[in-house]
């Protein structure tokens, strides 16, 4: 869609909106960012995996993807609180190698392959530098970890400071405490971590969309009236 039919759209639509709502919409999609991204490989704990998916949103993260090798990703409701309008999830399921096919996606639209694991002693996570580029972290299932895929692709590998006993956080608490170290570090630094202004009109309409009542019905009626002017 072209810029300004975007922008038609976007005018439209927030005439079915309050102030309130539209005032919200814009300051959050000014928080959001594609330069760092989650991976979840093979997550079967439903709980779990929809409380990844509500700190991604609540930390500005806007593409989260899932692999799905022999666990299908089950959101649950009650957890996600509806997170899941706000952010990308990209499933990866179709392919014999859904782990290696997600990780040369990534690459080649220049990500750092990061795993998150305990077992390295890479990188600190206070001490993992933004600076290098766009980075897309991998969080592993809740009993065996990562796959021996991902930590041969890794480029990197971080590690969350322990100071007990136990080995590791479960995945959910993870994400979490690697996306809040991550979205406010990033914001101290000069990297330009911040949507294209083509991303955030294409966001927000998507957005507006979801916020509106039957917006998306509403527009497709406004565009048939637009082509017969």
């Amino acid at each position: 869609m072209d810029k300004d039919l975007l922008l038609r759209s976007i005018q439209f639509l927030e005439e079915f909106s309050t102030k309130n709502r539209i005032d919200l919409i814009n300051q959050n999609i000014n928080n959001r960012t594609r330069f760092i991204s989650v991976v979840l490989e093979n997550i079967f704990q439903s709980q779990n995996a929809s409380a990844v998916v509500r700190s991604c949103d609540c930390f500005g993260i806007q593409d989260l993807h899932i692999i799905e090798n022999s666990n299908e990703y089950i959101l649950n409701p009650d957890v996600v609180m509806g997170a899941s309008k706000w952010v990308d999830l990209y499933r990866h399921n179709e392919k014999e190698q859904n782990t290696l096919e997600t990780i040369k996606e990534l690459k080649e639209k220049g990500y750092r392959i990061v795993a998150t694991t305990p077992h390295t002693n890479d990188v600190l996570l206070p001490d993992f530098d933004l600076s290098k580029g766009k980075s897309a972290f991998f969080f592993g299932t809740e009993l065996t970890g990562l796959s021996d895929v991902v930590m041969e692709h890794a480029d990197e590998f971080v590690k969350i400071p322990m100071y007990g006993f136990t080995e590791s956080f479960n995945v959910s608490v993870s994400a979490a405490l690697v996306l809040n170290q991550l979205a406010t570090n990033i914001r101290k630094t000069n990297v330009d971590w911040q949507l294209s202004e083509l991303e955030k009109l294409e966001l927000k309409l998507e957005w507006l969309k979801k916020s509106v009542n039957k917006g998306e019905m509403l527009l497709e009626e406004q565009y048939k009236r637009w082509k017969m002017r």
